[in-house]
């Protein structure tokens, strides 16, 4: 009896996506042992855990609890008030990249008075032209 024979009379086929038993991964390990453990952050999770986290702060006379990142804030803040022009400019990208991020998100801004008027003239129209149509075609029939 050739090899094709024996694996063909057992009631496991092998081929394309189907490997020997004794080479598959056993219950409960895995293919990649020495891959990323469970419950490890990546880099983006680790930097909003520690913005979130509370500092203590001196603004004026009083000391107030805000967040890392308000902090930051803060200081770019004053840094930019007092002609710093690296945070000037970090602040202006920071603005801006929210501004992007705060229009892609489906926030629109409210249009003018003057814009208003045209959209609602201009659907007027469509609407008028529209119904004549549809008027036109029911005299017609």
């Amino acid at each position: 009896m050739a090899w094709g024979d024996v694996m063909m009379s057992k009631e496991y086929d092998i081929g394309y996506g189907k490997p020997p038993k004794d080479t598959q991964f056993k219950p409960g390990s895995s293919g990649n042992p020495a891959g990323r453990p469970k419950g490890v952050k990546n880099l983006a999770t680790d930097l909003v855990d520690e913005l979130g986290e509370k500092v203590l702060v001196t603004e004026g006379a009083k000391q107030v609890t805000i967040t890392k990142q308000r902090a930051m804030v803060k200081s770019l803040m004053a840094k930019a008030l007092k002609g710093d022009v690296n945070a000037a400019n970090t602040l202006i990208k920071l603005i801006l990249g929210s501004e992007e991020k705060n229009n892609a998100a489906g926030k629109l801004e409210e249009l003018s008075t003057d814009d208003q008027a045209v959209l609602d003239s201009f659907q007027a129209q469509i609407l008028g032209k529209s119904k004549s149509t549809k008027e036109g075609a029911a005299h017609e029939k």
